[in-house]
């Protein structure tokens, strides 16, 4: 089936709110962690009503004062509403919420748009289940990191039914820079694992090469300065440089604390490499990089930013 797409900046998505409804759109959301919470409130910044949900007391009182109503319950957030949202864990939490509380409470035709980052077999399972209940279902996993989050600049890549693409967009534009249809259910999954693969082998290389250049008694400045200009420019250098000093709104500035922590990193990894031997592809580097981030992990890096892994290969201590 063809995909579709649309980007646009975020300052033209920002005033987006009823699109062309007679109503308020009512939007639950559940999930308010480091990227929910953010999402959450430009919803609200956005005019919708936001009831949300989170086990997290403190993620519920960030949430109202960020003009969003507080629910008891997932189930009691999706009563009524005309949009569910959801930013969890991992594929069982997706799966239970969906299947013992958003699907038995909310209303009949409600769009249902899982933003988490999991396996593709979960995310097909749950929008088979609640399609078959005459709901509409989107994979909807995201790229910008917590920063990305609060400024509404995030890039959903949406695996859905081609004919609800056009419902789905709006509701994402206020969290937005892009949202770019991927293909059908499980699609938008498929997108996001494969992209932070790519994230997590270039990374280490960035580091890598950082490493091998402070060995060689080559400045870390005159380094970035050249390999930014030359064939070794990409994201994980240019934007989010691992040494400290290069690029001013990098974790590696705040001693690597925010931004997308290595556990994130790993726990996607690990999924990129049960989707590619459940598919019978070969991602030697994906292994790698799976690797080396399960023993950052282990040294105790989990909670620090993933460009942190500079220092293992430093063998300076985490």
């Amino acid at each position: 089936m063809p995909t579709s797409s649309s980007t646009s900046s975020s300052g033209r998505n920002k005033p987006r709110t009823h699109q062309g409804r007679d109503h308020m759109t009512r939007i639950a959301f559940i999930g308010l962690g480091n990227m929910g919470g953010g999402m959450a409130a430009n919803q609200a910044k956005a005019g919708h009503e936001v009831m949300a949900f989170d086990l997290s007391a403190a993620a519920l009182d960030r949430a109202a004062a960020a003009g969003c109503r507080p629910a008891p319950s997932a189930g009691d957030a999706v009563e009524g509403a005309d949009v569910v949202i959801t930013m969890l864990p991992a594929g069982p939490h997706v799966r239970a919420v969906y299947r013992d509380e958003i699907a038995p409470r909310a209303k009949a035709g409600a769009l249902f748009i899982d933003c988490s980052t999991i396996d593709v077999e979960s995310a097909r399972a749950v929008a088979a289940e609640v399609t078959a209940l005459g709901f509409r279902f989107a994979d909807a996993p995201v790229s910008g990191g917590a920063a990305g989050a609060e400024a509404g600049t995030l890039a959903f890549m949406v695996g859905c039914a081609e004919a609800d693409f056009a419902a789905i967009e709006p509701v994402l534009a206020p969290m937005a820079k892009a949202v770019i249809r991927a293909g059908d259910h499980g699609a938008g999954q498929a997108a996001k694992i494969c992209n932070n693969m790519v994230l997590g082998i270039s990374m280490i290389g960035v580091c890598e090469a950082f490493a091998l250049a402070e060995k060689l008694g080559l400045d870390p400045e005159r380094f970035f300065e050249i390999a930014s200009k030359s064939s070794g420019q990409c994201w994980s250098l240019t934007t989010y440089a691992p040494w400290p000093g290069l690029v001013e709104s990098a974790p590696s500035n705040r001693d690597y604390q925010g931004g997308f922590a290595t556990a994130m990193m790993l726990k996607d990894l690990k999924l990129a490499q049960e989707a590619a031997a459940k598919a019978g592809a070969t991602t030697p580097l994906g292994a790698q990089a799976e690797a080396l981030y399960a023993l950052f992990d282990r040294l105790g890096a989990g909670g620090k930013d993933f460009s942190a892994i500079l220092q293992l290969f430093r063998g300076v201590a985490p």
